[in-house]
């Protein structure tokens, strides 16, 4: 706040102005009207952000996530644990992993695939917990 002198010596503090945004239950919401802008977020990063959350957009690939996070598993460990098709869980590998979701490390004849971070572990788990909030 800036603080001025008038002509007769007293002191008068600069108030900041405020716009009524929003009036609930006779409570009036208040904010300053130099609010300053939110740092500007290139579209790149949203659209990076979409292609992750479409990644992650089927049922069968947030439960290989959530299997993932418990342990690195191969393809024959997450069709046990999944009870679903071998080509299925693989096609739904091969969408994850081109999302930078999964990663595939080959030991022997086998594939070992693991999480590629554990931020995407934590986006399934708060989506999960929320969606059983809701029941």
């Amino acid at each position: 706040m800036m603080s001025s002198s008038n002509s007769d010596g007293s002191c008068m503090t600069a108030v900041p102005s405020f716009t009524v945004r929003s009036m609930t239950d006779g409570h009036v919401s208040a904010a300053p009207d130099a609010t300053p802008p939110a740092p500007a977020v290139p579209l790149r990063d949203y659209t990076d952000a979409g292609e992750l959350l479409r990644a992650l957009a089927a049922p069968l690939r947030i439960a290989i996530v959530v299997e993932l996070d418990a342990s690195p598993r191969c393809v024959h460990e997450l069709v046990d644990a999944l009870a679903a098709p071998q080509p299925l869980v693989s096609q739904h590998l091969r969408v994850l992993r081109s999302a930078g979701v999964v990663v595939g490390e080959r030991r022997g004849r086998e594939v070992v695939y693991s999480l590629a971070d554990a931020h995407v572990a934590h986006i399934v788990t708060d989506a999960v917990s929320h969606a059983r909030e809701g029941r």
